[in-house]
């Protein structure tokens, strides 16, 4: 477990412990599901491959906190349970350290400077529904799970919707799936204040720009991700760039 975790502990064991995998994936298992959803989970999982129910992934990039600053960080990842990504940055040239999570349906944000001093402590209902969105749209990082999602066409070719039940509302996602069955995009309206506006529903993206395969999952590699995607906000939202460099399935 990453030390910037440790007030969450039991949270991240619980999510890391997941559930055992007993069944091996086999395309059959698609049936039913949109023909895009198909295309990209039939690329994404090799056939044999278990049914794992939880993903630690680690990655870095850059996250904008006024300007671009460099990030690493670790993440466990169980929909529809939650996730915790724990990650460490440099503001000034000092350690910024902290946590975002969503588990036992609640959501927070907890930051520290010099591992001391509070940067950024939130929680409450909008923090949790926000939380929400984001694991709606990272479980696309565990594509082993699409059994606990609900699936439906969209609204325009090679699109289909992945949607969850968390925090009370339904978190609905669109993927954009390319010819080959790669994973192009996912967005949603999702949950936030992004600039201070005020809470509610808004544009949400993430660009998939590359993808690697880890133990027969080919995941989405690199990525980018913002508020007021497809708008003509979308560069001035535009605020994680990331490279995930290992996932380990449990």
């Amino acid at each position: 477990m990453p030390a910037a975790a440790r007030r969450v502990r039991e949270e991240w064991d619980r999510l890391s412990i997941g559930r055992t995998a007993t069944e091996g994936f086999d395309p059959g298992m698609l049936a039913g599901l949109p023909e895009p959803a198909r295309r990209w989970l039939g690329h994404a999982i090799a056939p044999g491959t278990p049914l794992w129910e939880t993903v630690e992934l680690r990655m870095e990039g850059q996250i904008r906190l006024g300007s671009w600053r460099p990030f690493s960080a670790r993440q466990v990842l169980t929909p529809p349970s939650g996730f915790i990504w724990a990650a460490r940055a440099r503001v000034a040239g000092l350690p910024v350290t902290g946590y975002d999570r969503y588990s036992g349906a609640t959501g927070e944000m907890r930051w520290r400077l010099l591992g001391v001093l509070p940067v950024l402590s939130a929680s409450g209902p909008d923090v949790s529904r926000s939380a929400a969105g984001r694991l709606a749209g990272e479980a696309v990082l565990l594509p082993t799970v699409f059994r606990h999602a609900d699936w439906t066409a969209g609204d325009e070719p090679d699109t289909t919707v992945m949607c969850w039940r968390l925090a009370g509302s339904d978190e609905r996602t669109t993927l954009r799936i390319g010819a080959d069955g790669r994973l192009l995009d996912a967005v949603l309206q999702r949950w936030g204040n992004p600039g201070g506006a005020p809470y509610g529903r808004h544009p949400f993206g993430v660009a998939v720009e590359a993808e690697a395969t880890f133990g027969g999952i080919t995941l989405p590699s690199v990525l980018r991700a913002g508020w007021w995607w497809g708008t003509d906000r979308a560069a001035e939202g535009e605020f994680f760039r990331a490279r995930i460099t290992s996932a380990t399935f449990s």
